[in-house]
């Protein structure tokens, strides 16, 4: 079933970013543009944590207009090379969650700054395999059928 936006729960009337947007909730930003904001997450994995928000309300990144992609993506590169340098980290944690884990029904794409042994444990488990009875082939056919066109 394909997940927009327009779900009931998700209007930019209650969404908390919306609201960081419109100037009735406090922030503290990183950097503004015309359709993008940035701001440091409150509640931070660790310090620096940053959120970058596109200002039109869209749940998904599916949902990402092509005209803003480029702006984001960009913005979002921009964003990783300060955090790594501007507090000085080893590295960062890209990250954007649709629909599951995702505490703010509205995009927007985590820099976590991370460092070796943070006590982070980022766990991606359990791997499931394919196998005779689940063949890759078979995974990759089904998800070129659903490819919307370019």
């Amino acid at each position: 079933m394909p997940r927009t936006a327009d779900d009931p729960g998700d209007s930019a009337a209650k969404c908390a970013f919306c609201a960081i947007i419109r100037g009735e909730v406090t922030a503290t930003t990183i950097l503004e543009t015309r359709h993008l904001i940035a701001f440091l997450d409150h509640r931070p994995l660790f310090r620096g944590h940053t959120l970058l928000v596109p200002k039109t309300h869209l749940r998904l990144l599916s949902d990402l207009p092509a005209g803003l992609a480029a702006e984001f993506l960009t913005t979002a590169q921009r964003l990783e090379r300060a955090v790594e340098d501007g507090l000085g980290a080893a590295g960062s944690m890209i990250l954007v969650n649709n629909v599951v884990s995702q505490s703010v029904p509205h995009l927007h794409l985590h820099v976590i700054p991370r460092n070796p042994k943070d006590g982070l444990r980022f766990w991606l488990g359990p791997r499931h395999p394919y196998d005779d009875e689940h063949q890759a082939e078979e995974y990759a056919a089904k998800i070129r059928a659903a490819l919307p066109p370019a």
